[in-house]
């Protein structure tokens, strides 16, 4: 049998799953797809995305800036940083004026 595992839904706020929301709701508008389908696609999708950034992104990166808020609900962390700067793997340096940061655990509560 197999076994329905839930995904958090966080990527589908990315620039890629803002796209893939449009277009589904294109599709569904013009009656060329069910709602339904379109749950499907989004459910694969959050799958898709939490597999494959826990298996290939091997990047590393460190940041230094200052914490502006931080709150931890529903065993999520989420995290406001204030004139931030990031230092990569190449040793570039990126700055931002501000940054969100959300953190899930990797299981959810009714798989512990």
């Amino acid at each position: 049998m197999s076994e329905k595992k839930d995904y958090y839904e966080l990527y589908r706020r990315s620039t890629l799953g803002v796209t893939l929301l449009d277009s589904l709701d294109e599709l569904i508008t013009a009656r060329r797809i069910e709602p339904q389908l379109a749950m499907k696609i989004l459910s694969n999708f959050d799958k898709c995305m939490s597999e494959v950034l826990a298996d290939r992104v091997k990047s590393r990166l460190s940041f230094k800036g200052h914490l502006d808020t931080y709150r931890f609900c529903d065993d999520v962390w989420t995290f406001v940083i204030k004139d931030i700067n990031f230092k990569l793997d190449n040793q570039s340096t990126i700055h931002a004026e501000k940054v969100k940061i959300v953190s899930c655990n990797n299981k959810k509560a009714e798989e512990k």
